[in-house]
């Protein structure tokens, strides 16, 4: 009888390690838990309202008792935090999105609701002034031009109305110059020594925004140029690197890759070079087509998102941003 060299076939037999469950299981390298997930959530005033988001099936548009409902079951399945987003009343909207700094906002509001009846769930809440301004942009505009640094000026006054309602984590998502540094030193001046920041370092103008701004309402009055000017161009890998080390400096204590699934060598990247915790968002184009081929037969839904996630965490993410984040706990509570 020939006996084979080590490390070749027969003497190694790789599917060994995957002819029962229980071995795979044993051996599995990258696991999915409520701990990995943040749900988002859409708010809007009123009582009692549950409006269905039609461009991203399963989520809704919830009043502030009803979303804290929503807080109250995900903190009951594990799930360690919420990102909230407002809905804005179009009357409270103008150019320079002042109501953006209003301490009594809706989501200043929808923190402290949040915060009172589900103290132990984390909220992260989004540093941007798009849900407030008629036009849909994230800064302030000078003819064609988003002014960085007013625009800045403004951010650090949302992030603080932010923290004093008890957000624990603010999350610019402007893409803004400097935007780190400036609301980093106000959160110290001003003793929010624990709120943490989640820079949106690497967000990218994406197609793949479209059903989130439906949900909030900023996807009519954006004009033919889009964010290209101050959101990254879908091209550049070095450019997030850059942005990243920049937000980290700055005091961004994790960061933010987004969207997920097209840029999962961007994520790999970033965990690559990054000291903090690097997140990504599986954002509503992404999730809509999951649940949209899952609808038409193309496969099982609960699996498609199952394997989602597995590479996020794959690539390196801290943390998932997933509008499947309750749909997967309760999965999980199942097994």
């Amino acid at each position: 009888m020939t006996t084979a060299s080590p490390g070749s076939f027969p003497t190694t037999r790789m599917r060994r390690l995957r002819a029962a469950t229980w071995r795979r299981r044993l051996v599995r390298e990258t696991v999915v838990t409520t701990d990995d997930l943040v749900q988002p959530l859409f708010v809007v005033e009123g009582s009692n309202v549950k409006d269905a988001v039609a461009s991203l099936p399963g989520m809704a548009r919830l009043s502030i008792d009803r979303a804290v409902e929503a807080a109250q079951e995900a903190y009951d399945l594990g799930i360690p935090a919420l990102a909230l987003f407002p809905v804005v009343d179009g009357a409270l909207k103008d150019e320079k999105g002042k109501e953006a700094t209003n301490p009594k906002n809706l989501l200043c509001r929808a923190v402290m609701a949040v915060k009172k009846a589900v103290p132990d769930i984390g909220l992260i809440c989004d540093v941007a002034l798009d849900p407030y301004t008629t036009h849909g942009h994230d800064g302030i505009f000078d003819g064609d031009d988003v002014l960085n640094d007013v625009t800045v000026d403004v951010l650090v006054k949302q992030a603080l109305v932010l923290a004093e309602a008890g957000c624990d984590v603010v999350a610019p998502s402007d893409m803004m110059d400097g935007r780190i540094g400036a609301v980093r030193q106000a959160l110290e001046q001003r003793g929010f020594f624990n709120t943490m920041i989640l820079s949106y370092a690497v967000k990218y103008a994406s197609a793949f925004y479209g059903p989130f701004r439906d949900a909030v309402g900023s996807r009519s009055n954006l004009g033919p140029k889009g964010k290209h000017t101050y959101q990254m161009d879908a091209a550049n890998v070095s450019e997030a690197l850059r942005e990243a080390a920049l937000d980290v400096a700055e005091g961004a204590d994790m960061i933010m890759v987004k969207p997920g699934m097209p840029y999962l060598d961007v994520l790999a990247a970033v965990k690559r070079e990054i000291n903090v915790p690097v997140l990504a968002y599986q954002v509503s184009g992404e999730y809509n087509m999951i649940l949209g081929a899952a609808t038409n037969g193309a496969f099982d839904r609960a699996a498609a998102i199952h394997e989602s996630l597995l590479a996020f965490k794959r690539a390196g993410a801290a943390a998932v941003f997933t509008y499947a984040a309750v749909e997967y706990a309760r999965a999980l509570q199942k097994r």
